[in-house]
């Protein structure tokens, strides 16, 4: 980007980058290395001219727009805690983790493209992910909602699982089973009577 490191941008440079961002993702995971910046900067609804100065070049692009969806997937988690109760939050964010793996697989050959070019896109997105999923999993545990034999690495590596098998559009409904599936086997069991 062509802003001074540190300096925050406007309001309405802000609300253009997101939405050159969100775009980017839908039209790179649409097209791939083929998309056209003419594209993404209209369905950014900004000029080629603001995409550019923003972004430079494909790869720039590219990166920012996966390293954004990293970071809106982290930033959610502690959003949903606050606004619903732990074990809720857990599942509706293992749902946003899917929308970023489709995002991720549509993105794959740009994203190698990038890779290729000398650039880490992936640089601290597992961390940053496994964070969130640990402030997630802690709450839920703490409420007794969920297990608390289960590491959240352990649940990081199933949805993982879930996202290589189960990461395109058309894959879907197969996602969500197994999300329940997995979420099912978190629960808590109930007390048991003494004696049984």
């Amino acid at each position: 980007m062509t802003r001074e490191a540190g300096r925050p941008l406007r309001a309405d440079a802000q609300r253009n980058r997101d939405k050159i961002l969100a775009a980017a993702v839908r039209v790179f995971s649409e097209e791939g290395l083929d998309a056209h910046f003419e594209r993404i900067a209209r369905e950014a609804g900004v000029g080629t001219g603001t995409l550019y100065r923003n972004f430079p070049t494909r790869e720039a692009l590219i990166e920012a727009a996966y390293r954004n969806e990293v970071a809106r997937l982290c930033e959610a988690a502690a959003g949903l805690l606050e606004t619903m109760p732990p074990a809720e939050a857990l599942r509706v964010w293992t749902r946003r983790f899917i929308d970023y793996a489709t995002a991720k697989y549509g993105m794959a050959d740009a994203l190698r493209a990038v890779v290729a070019s000398g650039s880490n896109p992936y640089a601290d997105s597992h961390e940053m992910i496994q964070g969130a999923l640990n402030s997630l999993m802690e709450a839920a545990a703490a409420a007794g909602t969920i297990r608390s034999d289960i590491r959240p690495t352990d649940m990081f590596a199933a949805l993982a699982g879930i996202a290589l098998t189960s990461a395109k559009p058309e894959q879907r409904e197969q996602a969500e089973r197994l999300l329940d599936l997995t979420l099912d086997g978190l629960r808590s069991a109930p007390p048991q009577p003494p004696g049984n």
